[in-house]
């Protein structure tokens, strides 16, 4: 009862709520968020790189990711629903996370929604929710493997306790779209299942044994549970979501693999299974936002410098490791080593042909520096935002957008003398592991929501693309700005300003941290202070229609070289040019050659060169390298052979790799 009295009150004072809690994340009432988020309307793409990406996404992927999801000889997701709801009889097929993969689809159509009203995705999406509150058991309880059987009675309760691995990774989804989908809609029907969810595990959480309670990997649950909260204002979720992180680490059977062998006030460093570990990390500050515990932040902050100086990729890429171990059994019991998939790793350890890289724990990278930015403002988690976006999760789909990775490697090499145990093309449908496809679905439909902030002292600007931003200060005054770039291929960003709050108003615009000798100019007039990369320049002024700032960033191409103590990487470079990190795919050598023969000439003019892959305009990087004329046949070790050919080559940004011929590739070449 209480719960449909709470909807009834919130459906009244629906506008109100409505206003005030609209983005993407709702933390305009956290206390301990420097930045706020900004409604999910309030960006639109107007030209450019995101302009063509979110049409892509909207006129290709999403499309097809609603009809794959709707074929049951293929995916069986919505089947599953069709089955537990009793209208129609049969077993669970896929795997057991297929549920959260559905509802990503639904969080990634609720953000288009916001943009576009289109109504075909209403009626699709409302047809959906009822099929959930209908599946949905009388005590919030929804997971489709487990109302499959009961409903069907094949298995008994000590077998359904069993399955309890992944219910909440998938309750954490549902969560999160349905606040999504309440601020895109207005609607609150999505947001009553979540509610009964959101209740059922505070009751679960409340008399669970803590053996039970740590099935919950990969917990997308502790930012769908905060996010419930900041929604709705129960504050029984809060202490849930605070519940949900002392539970950790309390039993004798805790792993390494799950982030829960000891409890996270003791966690220094990112171990164990990359996707959760970073969706732990997100979901752990955005608890930090609501209660400000030092200590969650201290750890956050320490393991992040782990991740970012010693255990990220150069594409922002996490998790190297197919099958790992405990590093050394960890610091915590060097007597104890476990087996871990799709590992951290050791410091530095960062194989380039078998990275495991998995898109969702690219994604998690996002989410979780969002979330350090908006804690912060501090621009470091910025940079590491933008180039996981542009790199390691771009790459997870293709240009057309409906083939996706589930790993992102960083060379591809046909000599390899073994089968990797995930493959290195493109699948409309990865069977068992198409956990991707959805969650790179719903990141790329909501992009514009991370390219602003506001706060008690101005508009931050985070990433660049041509859009128009109307949104609100935080004392309610009405801002309006028209940006145009042509970022990422060029570093000029115009932003116009269209309307401002009467008094002077800062606008934080961001240095990238790769960049150097950037300017700004405002109404032509070249500011004379510092620019310091890394950071937000400060603008303070009282702003008037129609005054422009102009940045200029300069985008070199600029060979990169990784610290020494990543072995794979000795000797060679990566070519970056802006946010982008570059690649060389078999495509675009002059000479049919084996692409690990390659050494590139360092001294090369580079230039850059307009390109069309798969319809979509891509800007390379022309250079020259040289062949090594060595046979390896049955050899493991030869003299240096000093003799070389030479070899034209172009370089293409690494998120569009594998979109022509499925050949070879590879980041880092010697020189």
């Amino acid at each position: 009862m209480k719960n449909k009295i709470l909807i009834s009150m919130f459906s009244f004072f629906g506008l109100v709520a409505f206003a005030q809690n609209k983005g993407l994340t709702a933390n305009s009432d956290s206390p301990h968020a420097k930045l706020k988020s900004l409604g999910l309307q309030e960006v639109v793409w107007t030209d450019g790189f995101w302009k063509e990406q979110f049409d892509v996404e909207t006129q290709n992927t999403l499309p097809y990711m609603w009809e794959l999801y709707h074929n049951d000889s293929v995916s069986h997701a919505y089947a599953n629903f069709k089955i537990a709801a009793g209208l129609e009889k049969g077993k669970h097929a896929g795997p057991s996370f297929h549920d959260g993969d559905f509802y990503k689809i639904m969080e990634g159509m609720a953000s288009a929604y916001a943009i576009n009203k289109d109504p075909e995705l209403d009626k699709q999406m409302d047809e959906a929710i009822a099929m959930f509150a209908q599946v949905q058991r009388k005590d919030g309880y929804i997971n489709t493997p487990v109302l499959i059987e009961e409903r069907w009675g094949t298995l008994g309760p000590e077998e359904l306790q069993k399955q309890l691995g992944f219910e909440k990774y998938n309750m954490g989804h549902l969560m999160t779209a349905a606040c999504v989908h309440y601020r895109a809609t207005g609607k609150t029907n999505f947001l009553e299942v979540a509610e009964g969810v959101a209740d059922f595990l505070y009751d679960f959480y409340k008399k669970a044994s803590p053996e039970l309670a740590r099935n919950a990997i990969c917990p997308s649950h502790y930012m769908g549970i905060v996010e419930m909260y900041r929604t709705v204002k129960d504050p029984r979720y809060l202490e849930l979501a605070n519940n949900l992180i002392d539970i950790r680490g309390t039993t004798d059977d805790g792993t390494d693999d799950n982030q829960d062998r000891i409890p996270f006030s003791e966690q220094t460093e990112a171990m164990g299974h990359a996707v959760r570990a970073n969706y732990l990390y997100a979901g752990i500050a955005d608890l930090y936002a609501e209660t400000g515990e030092e200590k969650l932040m201290e750890n956050l902050q320490s393991i992040w410098e782990d991740v970012a100086y010693r255990k990220m990729y150069i594409t922002g890429g996490c998790g190297a490791l197919y099958d790992g171990v405990s590093p050394d059994g960890t610091v915590y019991d060097p007597s104890i080593v476990q087996k871990i998939h799709q590992a951290y790793g050791r410091p530095f350890q960062l194989p380039n042909a078998t990275a495991h890289t998995e898109t969702c724990a690219n994604i998690g990278n996002v989410l979780w520096n969002w979330r350090m930015l908006q804690l912060t403002g501090d621009a470091k988690y910025t940079d590491v935002m933008e180039l996981a976006f542009y790199n390691s999760v771009l790459s997870g789909v293709s240009l057309e957008g409906t083939e996706f990775c589930y790993n992102n490697p960083l060379n591809v090499s046909k000599d390899l003398p073994f089968k990797q145990r995930w493959g290195h093309e493109r699948e409309g449908y990865i069977a068992w592991s198409n956990c991707c496809a959805p969650n790179v679905t719903r990141t790329l439909a909501q992009v514009n929501n991370y390219a602003y902030n506001v706060s008690e002292n101005g508009l931050y600007v985070n990433l660049y693309g041509s859009n128009h931003l109307k949104t609100e200060t935080l004392s309610g005054e009405i801002l309006e700005i028209e940006q145009t770039t042509n970022y990422p291929w060029d570093g000029k960003i115009t932003l116009k300003i269209v309307k401002a709050p009467k008094k002077a108003f800062s606008i934080f615009t961001r240095i990238p941290g790769w960049s150097e000798g950037s300017s700004i100019k405002i109404n032509n007039a070249t500011l004379d202070h510092e620019i310091q990369s890394g950071s937000y320049a400060e603008l303070n002024r009282k702003w008037k229609k129609g005054d422009v700032i102009e940045l200029h960033i300069p985008m070199p191409v600029r060979l990169m070289q990784a610290n020494p103590l990543v072995e794979e990487t000795k000797s060679q470079v990566a070519v970056k040019r802006g946010p982008l990190v570059y690649c060389l795919e078999t495509d675009d050598l002059s000479q049919k050659v084996n692409i690990n023969q390659v050494v590139l000439d360092i001294d090369s003019n580079f230039k850059t060169k307009p390109m069309t892959i798969k319809n979509r305009a891509v800007l390379g990087i022309t250079a020259r390298g040289f062949i090594e004329n060595q046979d390896w046949d049955k050899a493991l070790y030869k003299p240096l052979n000093l003799s070389k050919k030479s070899i034209d080559i172009t370089l293409i940004p690494y998120y569009s790799w594998g979109n022509r011929n499925v050949e070879e590739m590879t980041v880092w070449m010697p020189y």
